[in-house]
């Protein structure tokens, strides 16, 4: 019987039949692994920033469709729309999808296609 025992003990001395994680503290763990995950915003050069102005400004001007790719902690976001709206002075905006208006900063904007 006491090598039944020593068998259902491992290295650390649980018994591996009654491990568990407490909801909390999964969460925490599931959390921390997010913080890990989260990404920098990449820094565009003067050229890229002129490139994504010049598409941002021709879609003001004729009312053509582009792609926006917007920058996110976790994950990129890509949208098609139209550009209806420029403010200067708070540096956004007013783009339409579908039905939809959105107001985007240009400072998550990270990439523009037509």
């Amino acid at each position: 019987m006491k090598s039944q025992q020593r068998k259902k003990l491992e290295g650390n001395g649980l018994w591996e039949g009654s491990r568990m994680i407490m909801p909390e503290h999964k969460n925490r763990i599931l959390d921390d692994s997010l913080k890990e995950e989260v990404r920098s915003k990449p820094d565009l050069d003067p050229q890229a920033l002129a490139e994504i102005s010049q598409v941002l400004a021709q879609s003001l001007e004729d009312c053509s469709p582009i792609t926006i790719t917007l920058f996110g902690e976790y994950e990129e976001r890509s949208i098609h729309g139209i550009v209806m709206r420029v403010d200067q002075q708070l540096k956004q905006i007013k783009f339409r999808q579908d039905d939809d208006l959105e107001w985007i900063k240009v400072a998550d904007i990270i990439e523009v296609s037509t």
